[in-house]
């Protein structure tokens, strides 16, 4: 099972969704580097389940135990390894799953690649549960990073259609990144945030999902990170933010409404700001030919609909090769977006750490 990335620090995610405990262990951090527990459980929090109505009534309290690399309050060197505990575990509501496997999740093609010895229970190995031990390993890299003057930020720019203010792309700041991650509900603009928010609840009254994008940026990075061709920034981060389960798309800077403009429209005229070169504007997104160019590094991503809905689906049985109608159980979220925001944020943050490590 492929479950670590990264080269130059290696990030690891070990666990299943009801397994006894879940966790991360990364190897190559940077010695000497403070560990503040009470900073990377407040950014966990943010991901953390059962605290709100637009989330999964599954309640976790997501504290991890740190159990190796870390001495006296700071990285020592060996890998540094935390475990979170599964402690609200509903596995009965999966029985039925062990053999009529879900729409748009993860069951089929995992019971064909494990031979059927895969976990079923909650999604398994495949669930978004694991995106907590990834959280600690990005709340930790992007404390490393601050203190490197590189800060990393996201909110949600859409939900079903409904669009949040968007970061500016040449000159968003540092407060303006950290404003969403103070909301309960991520974004910049508070009044839409409040009609998205009546749009997921519309959908889970209707015993739907709804689907959105979230964009996430990073400021301070400097120019000269990353590589041409297979090993470039961006493709670190594409590979890397397509282990967030219910990502389904990626762009950087313009993206694909680059693909509708001229040439004309579409390059960044340099200039100088002092003695930093810099571009009017930022329609790459940060990143030319896989390596950064000093500009803000801008991305977004696509977030399915949550798979498990209340309505009736038609599915088959694996034993008698049968139709199945399959009416989900358990508890789900009716939209992922805004739990996934410090997903994004952790990403990036372990990614562009490790590319920094190179230098």
């Amino acid at each position: 099972m492929s479950s670590e990335f990264g080269k130059n620090i290696k990030c690891t995610i070990f666990g299943q969704s009801h397994s006894e405990a879940m966790g991360v262990v990364i190897d190559g951090l940077p010695p000497g580097e403070i560990v503040d527990e009470n900073r990377i459980r407040e950014f966990m929090a943010r991901r953390a389940p059962g605290r709100t109505p637009w989330s999964t009534s599954r309640k976790e309290a997501d504290l991890p135990r740190i159990v190796s690399g870390v001495f006296m309050g700071k990285t020592c060197g060996a890998p540094l390894t935390a475990i979170i505990e599964n402690t609200n575990t509903r596995s009965k509501d999966y029985e039925k799953t062990k053999d009529i496997p879900r729409p748009s999740h993860a069951d089929y093609p995992a019971h064909i690649r494990y031979n059927g010895f895969e976990d079923y229970r909650g999604g398994g190995h495949f669930s978004g549960r694991l995106t907590a031990p990834l959280c600690f390993a990005g709340a930790l890299c992007k404390d490393i990073l601050a203190k490197r003057g590189i800060f990393i930020g996201s909110h949600i720019a859409a939900i079903g259609g409904i669009q949040d203010q968007p970061f500016d792309p040449v000159s968003v700041t540092r407060e303006e990144l950290e404003f969403p991650a103070k909301m309960e509900f991520p974004v910049n603009n508070t009044n839409v945030g409040d009609t998205m928010i009546a749009k997921i609840m519309l959908a889970k009254e209707k015993q739907d999902s709804v689907g959105g994008i979230i964009e996430g940026c990073a400021i301070g990075v400097p120019p000269g990170l990353g590589d041409p061709m297979f090993d470039g920034l961006e493709n670190a981060l594409a590979k890397a933010v397509f282990g967030i389960p219910a990502v389904r798309g990626v762009e950087f800077g313009m993206g694909f409404e680059a693909a509708s403009k001229l040439g004309s429209q579409h390059n960044d005229a340099y200039e100088y700001d002092g003695d930093i070169l810099k571009t009017k504007t930022n329609r790459h997104g940060g990143i030319i030919g896989g390596i950064s160019t000093g500009m803000p590094i801008i991305m977004r991503i696509a977030v399915k609909p949550t798979p498990s809905i209340a309505r009736p689906q038609q599915s088959v049985n694996f034993h008698d090769r049968t139709s199945q109608e399959l009416v989900i159980e358990g508890r789900h979220d009716p939209c992922i977006v805004p739990r996934a925001v410090p997903v994004l944020e952790s990403v990036m943050a372990i990614t562009i750490l490790d590319y920094l490590m190179e230098e």
